[in-house]
């Protein structure tokens, strides 16, 4: 009879562990499972992790620490061990947003469902600067652009070569990939420059008549040139007539260029004499290549130049950053004369 109910008690306390257990694995369960799909960062606004080509594990756990206010890491790792994302990283740009679930993150991860980024670059005068803003925001970085803009067969595969390859790009706002291979991101941008030479842009370039590239390479001399917009078209036709009557172009900015210093305030006689076939005063016609990424409102302002009969052009003496335009030598000449005697007043040098 004492066996009998030991054996009962015994049959009990077995039961009760077993129960206790499954409560247990349930707890357990339960709390993974709300892991799962309740929200799992500390973020008030979307931020993003990168995955680059190297593929460290460790550095993403440092970014979903530091940027995203992962709420539990080290249950991460176990998740993502368990679907075995350690060993399939993929590279890429990827959201995390204030709602999202663990769940979530990781089967983008793994996927690879990366956010594309939106792309933006204006006011860029070299290839440097283009190099350093735009393979900044990707994963391909600024460097492996750099070797593509002055690799001249990389160039001449677009028609264009190192002196040109800026022609190839239109300031604007693009919608990529971050881990897109530069040579995928050339490809993008000149399918974006043949949209924008639409066939109404080309029949006005050959109605002055220049190439697209002449026209982006005087609309980087008019965009050096002014600051005021609304002068593009005025300043873009004075040096359209200074072509068409064969008299060197003279722009200030294309010596500022040669000298390698756009700081420059002042242009004097010893720049000038600067060797170099950029500089116009020297030089007849369009320097070899643009001094600036032209913009579109740079572009479209020398597509849609006023005709008028101005040859001459000189800063204001207000400073005000608009310019007297003259059809004479003469009238030039005292208007010169006007901003030199402003810029002395000033002890500009």
């Amino acid at each position: 009879m004492m066996v009998k109910k030991k054996k009962n008690k015994t049959k009990k306390v077995g039961i009760g562990i077993c129960i206790a257990i499954v409560i247990l694995l349930l707890g357990v369960g339960g709390f993974i499972v709300r892991q799962l799909y309740t929200p799992f960062f500390g973020v008030k606004e979307t931020v993003y992790v990168y995955v680059d080509d190297k593929k460290n594990y460790n550095d993403l756990l440092l970014q979903l620490q530091s940027a995203a206010q992962i709420k539990d890491v080290g249950l991460f790792k176990k998740l993502a061990s368990a679907v075995k994302y350690p060993e399939k990283m993929r590279t890429g740009r990827y959201e995390i947003r204030p709602d999202m679930t663990c769940k979530e993150l990781l089967q983008n991860l793994r996927n690879g469902n990366q956010a594309p980024a939106k792309i933006t670059f204006n006011n860029i005068r070299v290839k440097e600067d283009l190099a350093e803003r735009v393979g900044g925001q990707f994963m391909f970085g600024p460097q492996a652009l750099l070797e593509k803009l002055n690799d001249p067969q990389t160039c001449a595969s677009y028609s264009l070569d190192t002196s040109t390859i800026l022609c190839l790009f239109i300031p604007n706002t693009y919608e990529m990939y971050w881990n897109m291979p530069v040579d995928r991101f050339l490809q993008r941008m000149k399918k974006e420059y043949d949209r924008f030479w639409s066939e109404e842009r080309l029949a006005k370039a050959r109605a002055i008549p220049l190439t697209p590239v002449q026209v982006s390479t005087l609309a980087s001399i008019v965009e050096e040139e002014t600051a005021v917009k609304e002068e593009y078209p005025v300043v873009a036709g004075l040096y359209i007539n200074r072509l068409k009557q064969g008299m060197l172009l003279q722009a200030d900015p294309t010596v500022k260029f040669a000298v390698g210093d756009f700081a420059l305030k002042r242009v004097l006689f010893v720049h000038l004499e600067t060797e170099s076939p950029y500089n116009t005063y020297k030089y007849e016609g369009l320097p070899p290549g643009p001094i600036r990424v032209a913009s579109i409102g740079g572009i479209d302002g020398v597509l849609n130049y006023t005709h008028h009969h101005y040859l001459y052009m000189c800063a204001k003496e207000d400073f005000s950053g608009r310019h007297n335009f003259a059809t004479t030598l003469m009238e030039h000449t005292r208007n010169a004369k006007r901003y030199q005697e402003a810029l002395n007043r000033n002890n500009i040098r």
